[in-house]
């Protein structure tokens, strides 16, 4: 599984969302980093990591069981986890198992209703299926801002360069159609009894992907061991607010 790597402390372990990469999370590596060892990493099948080992679909479930096989290649035990939309479900997956320390969910997939999941997936599979939109991204200005504003609720925040590799990597990625078809039979199941570890979920109250407005309340019903927090930002409200992430991030790995 291809990572970043930086920083010292206790280790904390950051999984993206279907279509993406590591580099989603620079806006707060560097104050995590003075923290904890940050391992910023591409899920299977997508950045530079390999598809998954074995012949299956690429599921949440799948993935939980991936992320446990590397924490112990990397010979770390119960690392922190921080994780935004299908990175958000895994860390609530790991929690689930008892194999993290803490975790921290940003939007995370699985609090929706069928209509919504379809719409998630129509959204991103428009997206991904053509070009055009990276081709647009160094013309016109509303372009960019419409794009962006999927991610972000502060469209200038994402940088250009940025915007344009999240839509490179997704059109590249292998895992990304099997994946985005996985979320079909996931939906976050409410555990029986509260996780044993800090719990976060942390949603943008702009987040025009998984609609905060519908979702984080079926999140705080779920998880009612959990502390919700509402950010001012979108569907990846690190690029909004870096501050305020990380500083959620820090407050629940304590």
């Amino acid at each position: 599984m291809n990572h970043h790597r930086e920083g010292s402390g206790p280790p904390l372990v950051l999984i993206h969302g279907v279509g993406d990469q590591w580099q989603t999370w620079a806006p707060i590596i560097p104050r995590l980093a003075q923290r904890f060892d940050v391992i910023a990493c591409d899920s299977p099948g997508f950045g530079e990591s390999a598809p998954l080992r074995h012949a299956g679909p690429p599921t949440i479930e799948a993935y939980t069981d991936a992320f446990q096989v590397f924490f112990a290649e990397q010979g770390i035990d119960r690392p922190h986890v921080a994780g935004n939309s299908m990175g958000g479900a895994i860390g609530l997956e790991l929690a689930r198992r008892d194999a993290v320390d803490s975790v921290t969910a940003f939007s995370p997939a699985g609090f929706w209703t069928t209509p919504e999941r379809k719409y998630c997936q129509l959204v991103l599979a428009l997206l991904a299926s053509s070009p055009a939109p990276v081709h647009l991204l160094m013309k016109p200005y509303a372009v960019q801002v419409a794009l962006a504003g999927l991610l972000a609720a502060r469209p200038q925040a994402v940088p250009r360069d940025a915007l344009a590799a999240r839509f490179r990597s997704a059109l590249a990625a292998p895992a990304f159609a099997p994946a985005l078809a996985a979320f079909d039979h996931y939906d976050f199941a409410t555990p029986d009894t509260p996780f044993t570890v800090p719990t976060t979920v942390a949603w943008g109250n702009r987040d025009l992907l998984l609609p905060y407005w519908l979702q984080a309340p079926r999140a705080k019903r779920a998880l009612p061991f959990a502390e919700h927090v509402t950010l001012d930002g979108g569907h990846i409200p690190f690029y909004d607010d870096p501050g305020a992430s990380a500083a959620i991030v820090e407050r629940t790995a304590g």
